[in-house]
């Protein structure tokens, strides 16, 4: 234990903790992602009814004082015009005129990987000098040359997914900062509305926190940051484990409570997912307008679609889901 009476992460997990590494040979790079192959997608087509769909990222690039919603510390989305009407209307293209007059606009854009709707990439967290799956924390300099988010991106993520909306079975439109569940609240949430959460399934769970971005002032959606989420136990991470849950999917920017109420860990769950068992994380998405939906027709299930960006050595990679009923 430190000065400060917070344990280390080694030391919050304890002896053998749940991993998954080397399950699928010395060399994976995708983890869990292992567990969605052909008869997984089949699953999740056999989910649709309708055919409506839904997308699941956030609005990039917001013109405004309030910005987008992302982690504390990390830049906005930087967009601006490099060509448009007036660029061209001042002779500032640096270009002639397209042979038969067709003019254009263009843009370009700075942003931080994961300062939208985003896949994690597997080495994007560790402690003890090791990411996923044994690789040394070095592989990471200068860019990720081990378990970063190309291999996952190549592959792409289709499956049966299951809304748990946490905020509704509570009798809330958000969940406070800092309110916790566990994977038994999860459970409870799921025979209230009454769907199954099965092996391999991706798990989206609906907190209200990211689209109370849009009802909030900045400073006090910001104030006191600790978002509502998951909290660590090691019974939550073998259950995880045992049913091998291919994707953890939520409506806060880290996908648990910021700070374990208990050791005081900051996102301990990062560390037990990402880099013990190589659990998928998709963080930002919002869930409000699929949540009305399934609880309008009592259905909870879908067909869940993902590609993140192919950022090669990239830590991650902004996504927008597909939702398929």
């Amino acid at each position: 234990m430190s000065d400060t009476n917070v344990p280390t992460l080694a030391e919050l997990f304890g002896p053998n903790p749940p991993t998954n590494w080397g399950r699928w040979g010395a060399e994976d790079e995708i983890g869990t992602l292992n567990y969605l192959g052909p008869k997984e997608a089949l699953k999740g087509v056999a989910e649709v009814k309708t055919g409506e769909s839904y997308t699941l990222q956030i609005q990039m690039g917001w013109d405004d004082e309030r910005g987008d919603p992302v982690w504390p510390g990390r830049p906005q989305i930087e967009r601006k015009n490099v060509r448009d009407a007036e660029v061209w209307a001042r002779g500032e293209t640096g270009l002639d005129p397209y042979p038969g007059g067709l003019t254009d606009a263009d843009d370009v854009a700075t942003i931080a990987l994961q300062g939208s709707t985003q896949y994690d990439a597997l080495g994007h967290t560790w402690y003890d000098d090791q990411i996923w799956n044994g690789y040394d924390s070095q592989t990471t300099a200068g860019a990720l040359s081990k378990a970063s988010i190309l291999p996952i991106a190549e592959h792409g993520i289709v499956g049966r997914g299951v809304l748990i909306d946490m905020a509704r079975h509570r009798g809330k439109d958000v969940l406070d900062k800092g309110e916790t569940f566990t994977h038994e609240d999860v459970l409870a949430a799921a025979e209230a509305q009454g769907v199954e959460i099965r092996p391999r399934d991706i798990l989206v769970i609906r907190t209200g926190f990211i689209g109370s971005w849009y009802s909030r002032q900045p400073e006090e959606f910001f104030a006191d940051f600790i978002e509502p989420g998951l909290t660590y136990s090691r019974e939550l991470v073998e259950w995880f484990q045992s049913m091998e849950i291919a994707n953890l999917v939520t409506d806060t920017i880290a996908n648990e409570v910021t700070t374990d109420p208990e050791s005081g860990v900051l996102l301990p769950l990062h560390a037990a997912f990402l880099r013990n068992l190589g659990l998928l994380m998709t963080e930002m998405t919002i869930l409000d307008e699929l949540a009305e939906v399934c609880s309008a027709d009592g259905r909870w299930s879908f067909l869940y679609t993902a590609a993140p960006l192919k950022v090669v050595g990239g830590t991650g990679a902004p996504v927008n889901p597909v939702v398929i009923r």
